[in-house]
């Protein structure tokens, strides 16, 4: 058996339930890797589920879920280096590590071992830069090339300016040390539903989370003290419902526009493992109708 087992998929695939059932059979536990299910208190608008973490009354182990409070930041590097000890400490007490998520850069930071995230952000640089056009953007990034030039993605204008952060970085700190620990001995599998189904599971959710309070969750977030801007910063769920707490736009437009941006991340997320692939990570696309033993026989997963 590999020593990383990574179930991956857009939102609403059922990635969360095919991993608790796989840590069931074969007594294992899960890393998460979505970028906001870290946060306390982001519970319903980041689709934690914590409930389905439980299997004829056994608790799945999880780990990367709740661990830093809302309004904090968190990074890849810190992913990384989090992913690094619950993937050490359940290796090393004999069981198998499930990695299951839907943000592609944290899973392809960790298996691919990406080597440039530990570089600071400089706010007074981006603050400077996201006056300037893309055009600008792309003369300051080939005037500051470096051996990170080629791993750069430059594909969007916050890319772009990471992309020219790090650049800058590496050209003023030439001694910077370097780690990374990709994981080499990883099985990946995908869960991709026909679109017609994840657009209907998508829009189901949706209404179901709203009318099972994430719009009180969104509020008690703003009531502790965390800034709108910052609840807009984390996107989707967090953005819209501020948006329409905040009396900005109506309940039937923030609900519109929720659907909408869902249903366009989880078309950018597939965009991005279908890229994970063609740089080389093999993806075993699953058939969401498959039953489980199927899947475990399939596979050979013991």
């Amino acid at each position: 058996m590999s020593s990383l087992i990574v179930i991956l998929g857009p939102t609403a695939s059922g990635k969360t339930h095919l991993a608790v059932q796989l840590a069931h059979q074969i007594d294992g536990e899960i890393i998460s890797a979505d970028s906001r299910q870290v946060y306390r208190g982001m519970d319903i608008g980041t689709g934690k589920d914590l409930d389905e973490y439980v299997i004829e009354g056994k608790k799945i182990q999880y780990h990367l879920i709740d661990i830093i409070e809302a309004g904090e930041s968190y990074h890849i590097y810190q992913f990384q280096q989090d992913f690094q000890k619950a993937y050490t400490d359940i290796l090393q007490r004999g069981k198998t590590p499930i990695l299951c998520g839907g943000s592609g850069m944290y899973l392809d930071a960790v298996l691919k071992g990406y080597e440039f995230t530990a570089v600071p952000v400089n706010e007074s640089l981006r603050e400077t830069l996201l006056e300037k056009s893309m055009e600008e953007l792309l003369d300051i990034f080939e005037a500051n090339k470096n051996m990170y030039a080629e791993k750069s993605d430059t594909s969007t204008k916050k890319r772009l300016i990471r992309a020219i952060e790090i650049n800058l970085f590496l050209n003023q700190n030439p001694d910077f040390k370097i780690t990374s620990q990709p994981i080499t001995n990883a099985t990946i599998f995908g869960l991709n539903p026909p679109t017609e189904i994840r657009r209907e599971r998508i829009t189901k959710r949706l209404i179901a989370r709203l009318e099972n309070g994430m719009i009180l969750e969104v509020e008690a977030l703003l009531n502790k003290g965390i800034s709108p801007d910052k609840l807009i910063f984390y996107g989707l769920e967090y953005k819209f419902i501020t948006q329409y707490l905040m009396g900005e736009i109506s309940y039937q437009i923030m609900f519109e526009k929720l659907n909408v941006a869902i249903h366009q991340f989880a078309k950018r997320q597939m965009t991005f493992f279908r890229k994970m692939e063609n740089d080389g990570l093999k993806i075993n696309w699953l058939d969401s109708n498959v039953p489980f033993n199927k899947f475990m026989s399939d596979f050979n997963i013991i």
